[in-house]
């Protein structure tokens, strides 16, 4: 992303990508190969203006993302954090620690069980578990330390 004086713009080019109209700010944006009122270049996700809060934007599945929300929603690779393999932009998506993972990639590590919203579910080591399957659920010493415990709540879909 660029931020711009306009006089340097050739009059033809500067009609706004966002709004369609005529860009005669003193300033202007130009992002993925277009022009932009600095008031229309917004993050499809929380509305912030992308001029304002920084110089860089994404785009992903016709969306245009500030960074925060490109990170919230597709991590930090854009992947399935299971499968490794891309994650459309309008597909729903489950959350665990941090990670994104493909509706059909959220699933127990031992018995291959997809989680639904509502399953409890075990994050140890980066790994799912489901309830039954926790390493060590069968364990009952109580000097072994507590498993961390999640409930899926969920399916989230993209903004």
């Amino acid at each position: 992303m660029v931020n711009s004086q306009a006089s340097g713009v050739p009059p033809a080019s500067r009609s706004c990508a966002g709004c369609g109209g005529k860009i005669a700010d003193r300033f202007l944006l130009f992002s993925m190969e277009r022009y932009w009122h600095t008031r229309c270049l917004k993050c499809s996700c929380c509305q912030a203006q992308l001029g304002d809060i920084g110089t860089t934007c994404y785009s992903k599945g016709g969306m245009i993302l500030c960074r925060s929300d490109y990170i919230r929603l597709f991590g930090h690779s854009g992947a399935c954090s299971a499968c490794g393999q891309s994650i459309p932009a309008s597909e729903m998506v489950m959350r665990a620690q941090g990670n994104v993972y493909h509706l059909k990639c959220f699933s127990c590590a031992t018995c291959r069980n997809r989680l639904m919203p509502g399953d409890r579910f075990h994050y140890i080591n980066g790994t799912i578990f489901c309830e039954h399957d926790r390493p060590g659920a069968a364990l009952l010493n109580s000097h072994l330390p507590p498993l961390q415990s999640n409930s899926v709540l969920t399916d989230q879909k993209v903004c």
